[in-house]
């Protein structure tokens, strides 16, 4: 396998406020105890994820600890996930002190409940 494959540029990524208040409003939100995973179907587009901590979760040192966590899953599960997806992951303020097996696991489940796994 090529390590190209693996990378998750910024291209794939939300960054703009207009993205994220577009799946918010008009996207389905699945909650869990570490975390929200909002989904937003785009016909004709690639995958993009986005990722939000707010002061709730900390300082600004565990706010982007949990980031790259999160980054980190939806990199390396990118490869399972049905295309045509914006997704927004949502930390919660117990998510500074859950270890990365835990917000895998629980993202892993919530995007299973929100249909976005492949098979």
């Amino acid at each position: 396998m090529s390590r190209k494959r693996f990378t998750f540029p910024k291209s794939r990524r939300l960054t703009k406020p207009v993205e994220f208040e577009q799946v918010r409003r008009n996207g389905r939100a699945e909650r869990g105890r570490l975390i929200v995973l909002s989904v937003l179907p785009i016909e004709d587009r690639q995958l993009r994820a986005g990722f939000i901590t707010s002061r709730a979760v900390g300082s600004a040192v565990k706010r982007n600890r949990v980031r790259r966590k999160l980054r980190e899953i939806v990199r390396n599960h990118q490869h399972e996930l049905n295309p045509g997806n914006w997704i927004v992951t949502i930390a919660r303020a117990n998510a500074a002190t859950a270890r990365y097996e835990q917000l895998e696991g629980e993202w892993l489940r919530l995007a299973k409940r929100a249909s976005i796994l492949g098979a």
